[in-house]
Parts: structure tokens; sequence; C-alpha cells
């Protein structure tokens, strides 16, 4: 089943095509990623109206040049997956619409993804992927949460954030450290510059029971450090290496704190931050030393990507689920909701991928 998706949740306009009839990762035939980073750049965030302008300008041409480097033409398409949410809502009424209406000229299935689920199962595209059950980090600039996974559409919520998400932290912490925009990538890079142990910041909500985050205390934590320093260049890259220690310390802190809850060895990263080079390190090392496994997507499948939208959509379209013609955009959209995958589509899925 040969499958394009789009994704438009927010400032990036990702399309792919997935084959689940191709083995592992080479079912990924195309992917292509327009990055609005240079458009929200001067404002310091993403203007919600100018991304939905910029996905109208830029997504049908990106649908032609991924179908032409698969090697495909659009009536070679056996369905149609797209974020439904969450996300923003003009920017996905965008790919919705889009969506729908070349789901409905083909006369093929279309099917609307939610775009956390669609990270979630990321890893699973690659040649050794995860089998159910395990942990779930989802991780980046909107979300941080701990999700066990019984079985594919089956999420028990463990642990949130109660304020700023992890990426959202870097963010911010870089614009007060008057880095440029996006921040997060910046002040990793920056980091990587510091001495570890110049500044130690605190491990938020780590000395107590429960899974679940608050970084906004943090964030405060290193506005303090920076003002009263002299914000001389070695001193910027030791506070960034400090509060980079201290996020990277707090998600493997509650990662293996939530797979002893969930009585799991298996812990699957995924979200923008899943990018980050001392997360992955520190998560391997965790994994290594519990005897379990950590499995990432591939860095270029961290961020926001029409891969994982096109992989998500391929697995529930290949069980029968479909939407009827309605175009769907949901702003907010509970995970926990979405109906369970049949374990036999699972399987018959995953024995053509590995045939």
């Amino acid at each position: 089943m040969r499958v394009l998706g789009i994704e438009t949740s927010c400032d990036e306009t990702g399309v792919a095509v997935y084959d689940t009839a191709l083995p592992g990762a080479a079912g990924l035939r195309a992917q292509a990623v327009y990055s609005q980073i240079a458009l929200h750049a001067e404002y310091g965030g993403v203007v919600p109206e100018l991304a939905s302008r910029d996905h109208v300008r830029k997504l049908l041409p990106l649908v032609r040049r991924t179908l032409a480097e698969a090697g495909l033409g659009v009536r070679d398409l056996d369905g149609v997956a797209y974020t439904a949410g969450p996300g923003l809502v003009g920017a996905l009424l965008v790919g919705a619409g889009v969506a729908r209406a070349l789901a409905w000229a083909l006369d093929v299935p279309a099917l609307g993804v939610h775009h956390m689920e669609g990270h979630l199962l990321a890893p699973l595209m690659e040649d050794d992927p995860p089998e159910p059950p395990f942990v779930a980090l989802l991780v980046s600039g909107g979300h941080t949460q701990l999700v066990a996974v019984d079985a594919i559409g089956v999420y028990r919520l463990l642990g949130e954030t109660l304020d700023d998400a992890a990426g959202e932290a870097f963010d911010k912490t870089a614009k007060l450290m008057g880095l440029p925009y996006p921040g997060g990538p910046q002040l990793a890079a920056l980091a990587a510059e510091g001495l570890p142990g110049a500044f130690r910041f605190s491990r938020p909500m780590t000395d107590r029971p429960g899974l679940d985050f608050s970084f906004s205390g943090l964030k405060t934590q290193v506005l303090l450090a920076w003002r009263g320093s002299d914000q001389a260049a070695q001193t910027r890259a030791d506070i960034a290496r400090g509060f980079e220690d201290a996020v990277v310390e707090t998600l493997a802190i509650k990662c293996g704190r939530a797979l002893d809850a969930a009585g799991s060895e298996v812990l699957v990263v995924a979200g923008g931050v899943g990018a980050n080079r001392r997360l992955r390190e520190r998560l391997h090392a965790m994994a290594a030393a519990r005897g379990g496994r950590v499995c990432f997507p591939r860095p270029e499948l961290c961020t926001d990507n029409g891969a994982m939208i096109a992989f998500a959509g391929a697995l529930r379209l290949a069980a029968g689920q479909h939407d009827d013609a309605a175009v769907r955009a949901l702003p907010r959209w509970d995970m926990a909701g979405l109906p369970p995958l049949a374990a036999a589509s699972r399987e018959s899925l995953i024995g053509n991928r590995e045939s």
C-alpha cells in the first residue's frame, strides 16, 4: 500500500510516500520538508497566519516533488494521510483540505493522523523496530509526555509537563540569553562548549514521587544566573551546559521511573528534542545499565515531517481504518481516544516489511 503523508501542524511543510510492501526503512520511498524558520525569525516565534499562508504556497509543489523522487504518479497512490491535530488550526486546515481533495479525486481512502502518534511511531520505520509493549518519551517544543504503549493505538499517559515542554524551555532559555531563533538548537550547540558542573541547576520534580515534569522554574534559575554573571562567552557556554545537563538528567530520571512503573525495559524516544546528542547519549547509557533498549528515529525524523504521518497513516489504512469525507482539523486532541490497531493487521504489516 502506497500512502502519501502530509504534515502541516505548525511551521514545517512535510510530505512523504510510504510503501508498506517494502521492508524496513526502504518503505520510505521519498520525503521532503520545507521549513519556515527564515519567515518567522524576525518575529522570534511562529506567527500562525503567516504559517498557514506559507503552507498554501509550498504544499502542492512539495507533493509533486516528493512523488517525482519516489518515481510515482498521483494515480499510483492507494491512500492519503494527513495531520488532523493537534496543532495550529489554520495550518492544519491547509493540509487537511489538500489531502481530502486529493483522496476524493483519486477515489482512495484518507485518514486524519494524530500528530503525536506520528512521532511515537516514527522509530518503528527503522529496520529493527521495537515491538509493543514499551514506554515512549514524547519530547518536543509543544509536548513532554511519558506514555505506556501497550499496543499501537492503546496508550496510557504516565506523566506530562505541568507547564513548559522541554523544547519550549530550550527555546525560551535561549531567547533570554540572546541567542537567535530558533533558540533550542543554538543553545545545544553553545552547551557543547561549556564546562560540566560550572553551573548546576536543579532537576525539577525529581525529589518527589510521580512522573510529571515542570521546567518553568529551571528557566527562572537560568535567568537569575545569567543576570548575575559577567555574560562573557565562556560563561554563556557554561550556563547553557548547566541548563542542558539539568533537562537531560531530569528526563533520564523520569524515564527510568516510567520503565519501572510499566514493567518494561524498552524505551522509545521521539519528538524534536530527541535529536539532542547529549540526551541520546544519556538515555543509551541508562538503558545499557538496566540491560534494556532505547530506540530513536533517525535525526531528520525527530522534527515534524511527512514521513511519520505517512507511516502512521499506512498502519491504520492497511488495517481498514479510514475517515468519511469530512475535513478534520483538531487543534486539541487527546491521543488516549484513538482506536486500537488490530494485532493481526500489525503482524501482517510487519511480515510484509520483513519478507
